[in-house]
């Protein structure tokens, strides 16, 4: 047991208040048995310090409160009654002892373990915000609760909006309203209905979906143990741009807007 101020307070303060009881009640007033107060330090030190700082307030506490009892009896001795009274002050304060001083290291177990996840969390977060792959990952209502830094650029989709959990709905709908598909538009419903439909049946199939801007993104949805599902869009540009006819060039130039970030595909279609 190292020692500290938080190991030594509750010892401390048990003796000194069995001390404090025996000191007033012969020279100023009578006072009531501390017993229960003896017992809310015990309390105390558990939870300030663990089950040893516990022990030994009980260990203080149990002794010092018999005394008193002991010292208030009108005739010498001691009768069943009696030892039943300290047996019962002894498991209290015992029990007490175990209970806080056993929940404080569950408690400080669960914390070094939440910690342990959330830093596991972030480094895994980092890690995929490196990646050129969009990655979303939807909970049990379809609400986002990860969307990493490729997602957001391949959509524009705003910081703000990417942290509010947004459904996956709402996602769709953001790539119909900034013109991020390139298809015609009296199709975009039936394709953002057909999304919903692999999102919400976890259906595993890829399928290619062409960008405005060149970019071609195979989408995956992978369903997760718990409900949720994780998206995933890997940029294959080169992969099925290559099979273009070279006299579409113009248009996805056209499309890309003199941007110089999809020179690659071009140079495949081309």
């Amino acid at each position: 047991m190292q020692l500290d101020w938080r190991t030594i307070a509750g010892p401390v303060l048990a003796a000194a208040t069995t001390l404090a009881a025996f000191v007033i009640d012969r020279n100023l007033f009578a006072v009531p048995n501390p017993a229960p107060l003896l017992v809310c330090i015990v309390a105390f030190a558990g939870s300030l310090s663990g089950l040893a700082s516990a022990s030994v307030s009980a260990a203080i506490a149990i002794p010092g409160a018999a005394l008193f009892f002991f010292d208030h009896r009108a005739a010498p001795g001691y009768s069943s009654g009696d030892l039943v009274r300290l047996a019962m002050l002894a498991m209290t304060a015992g029990g007490t002892a175990a209970v806080t001083g056993l929940l404080r290291q569950w408690m400080l177990d669960a914390f070094a373990q939440d910690r342990r996840h959330y830093a596991t969390a972030a480094r895994l977060s980092s890690a995929l915000d490196q990646v050129d792959i969009g990655i979303v990952l939807l909970d049990a209502d379809t609400r986002a609760v990860f969307i990493n830094r490729a997602f957001r650029h391949y959509f524009a989709l705003p910081d703000e909006k990417a942290d509010s959990r947004p459904p996956f709905i709402a996602l769709m709908y953001h790539g119909r309203d900034t013109g991020a598909y390139e298809m015609p538009a009296d199709e975009l419903n039936t394709f953002i209905a057909r999304r919903m439909e692999m999102m919400r049946s976890g259906d595993s199939t890829p399928i290619n979906i062409k960008l405005k801007d060149g970019q071609v993104l195979r989408f995956s949805c992978t369903a997760l143990p718990d409900g949720g599902r994780m998206l995933a869009y890997t940029p294959v540009t080169d992969l099925v741009r290559c099979t273009d006819d070279p006299a579409d060039a113009e248009y996805y130039r056209s499309l890309r807007g003199g941007d110089l970030r999809l020179s690659r595909s071009l140079r495949a279609a081309e």
